[in-house]
């Protein structure tokens, strides 16, 4: 399972591309842009992938499957000010985003479970069961 890039690859941005940033030298827009970050664990089962978005309802995101790239997004929506009260000053912030992985033959897509969980979306991706691989240990002649 990898991330999918959505930006050219150069040596200058390596650092930035392994950790999903946004791109600001080469022009990519940054104002309101907001990636949460993921964990990603692998077992013998599957993938564990683990976005860290506090503050949201599960019903607020959309998790996708297509053409095996596995997209979680999350559509900020407007909320109506409050007449009963004047906001002085406002520091929450929950803007929208859109993570993608890119699922290989080794996963099993029709069995992907997702979880959301005090701020953390959790998903769990099996693998197939013919790609599962047990530790062996071997003997010393």
């Amino acid at each position: 399972m990898t991330l999918v890039k959505h930006y050219p690859k150069s040596i200058n941005n390596l650092f930035d591309e392994f950790f999903n940033l946004p791109n600001v030298w080469n022009g990519e827009p940054t104002e309101n842009y907001f990636m949460p970050a993921v964990n990603v664990h692998e077992t013998t089962e599957g993938y564990h992938v683990e976005l860290n978005v506090p503050g949201r309802n599960k019903e607020d995101f959309k998790i996708n499957l297509d053409n095996n790239i596995l997209t979680v997004s999350f559509e900020k929506k407007e909320s109506k000010e409050q007449k009963e009260y004047k906001t002085i000053r406002r520091e929450f912030s929950y803007q929208s985003f859109k993570r993608s992985f890119t699922l290989d033959e080794k996963v099993n897509a029709e069995n992907i479970q997702a979880k959301y969980d005090n701020g953390i979306l959790k998903l769990f991706v099996p693998k197939k069961e013919e790609v599962k691989v047990l530790p062996k240990q071997i003997t010393i002649q």
